[in-house]
């Protein structure tokens, strides 16, 4: 009998399948239905182990990754472009279609952040962030209106976009800096931020994401914290996964899987000045419920 993580494996397998024969990943009715099938696909909470897999399946899942990011990166491209034809582009951004998960998944990030940031930032970077930087965006206007973001990404096109976006914006054409850069190339510039945050698809491999986490906790400053994105269950065939045991030269202090659908799980780890042995237990969060030290607490609700 077929148990239902052998049916979610097959099923994630025969999408990459048919992903993997499309002459384009650019955004058009195929491409869009079969890329919603896959995350819905991997949506719902599983007890899935993706590193126990069969290594045909690991690679298929190495693949795919980077086709996700890929695909996500052409979708944000496309919507960019849509969104700078207005006058005020900040007024549609509801046109592009995942919008309501960037502002859950802004207020889950300016939640948890605020529960370990004794003061509002006054500087944050963001290290990956498109050509449609709804993440920042959100947070620079929602949840954190003094704060200046300085936007890093590899891609000078990405850049040009992403600023586009926010030119006809009063406040924030000042507060949002666009910077093109490698991550592994922004050292000294590190020690300026108070909070970092990584975006999940800066680094697809292991080794890669490694390199980049090794690299921040070498050049950010004491006790800055560290925001990183990840994935967790049936949802790490679309993004890198990110352990606590990963973040090596950080104190983790939280860890935070949604199971409904903001998709990334979310780590928050402060740039360690003490030693490792020193540090206090990690805080595991699951929609709600807190697991401290391996005990569970379900969070009361007040009447």
């Amino acid at each position: 009998m077929i148990c239902e993580q052998d049916m979610l494996v097959d099923k994630v397998c025969e999408l990459y399948e048919q992903i993997s024969r499309l002459e384009s990943l650019k955004p058009c009715k195929n491409v869009d239905m079969l890329f919603t099938q896959l995350v819905l696909t991997c949506l719902p909470p599983s007890p899935i182990d993706v590193t126990k897999l069969s290594p045909r399946v690991q690679h298929i899942r190495s693949k795919l990754i980077r086709v996700c990011g890929e695909a996500e990166g052409l979708l944000e491209s496309h919507y960019s472009s849509i969104l700078a034809s207005y006058h005020y582009p900040l007024r549609h951004l509801h046109l592009f279609p995942y919008y309501s998960n960037y502002l859950k998944l802004s207020l889950l990030e300016f939640t948890i952040l605020s529960q370990h940031c004794p003061h509002v930032p006054s500087k944050i970077a963001f290290l990956g962030s498109g050509p449609l930087p709804l993440s920042s965006i959100v947070l620079a206007s929602n949840h954190l209106p003094t704060t200046v973001f300085h936007n890093y990404d590899i891609d000078p096109l990405a850049n040009s976009k992403a600023a586009r976006l926010v030119s006809s914006h009063a406040d924030l054409s000042k507060r949002m800096v666009f910077r093109t850069s490698d991550v592994l190339k922004v050292s000294q510039e590190l020690k300026e931020y108070e909070v970092v945050f990584l975006a999940a698809l800066v680094g697809m491999g292991k080794e890669e994401k490694t390199r980049i986490i090794d690299h921040l906790a070498k050049y950010m400053a004491p006790d800055a914290l560290l925001l990183v994105r990840s994935a967790h269950g049936a949802r790490a065939f679309l993004y890198p996964v990110v352990d606590p045991c990963d973040l090596a030269g950080f104190e983790v202090l939280s860890v935070f899987h949604p199971t409904d659908d903001v998709v990334n799980s979310i780590l928050v780890a402060r740039k360690c000045s003490l030693p490792t042995q020193d540090l206090a237990p990690v805080m595991l969060f699951s929609n709600g419920d807190m697991i401290e030290e391996g005990l569970l607490h379900a969070n009361e609700e007040e009447d």
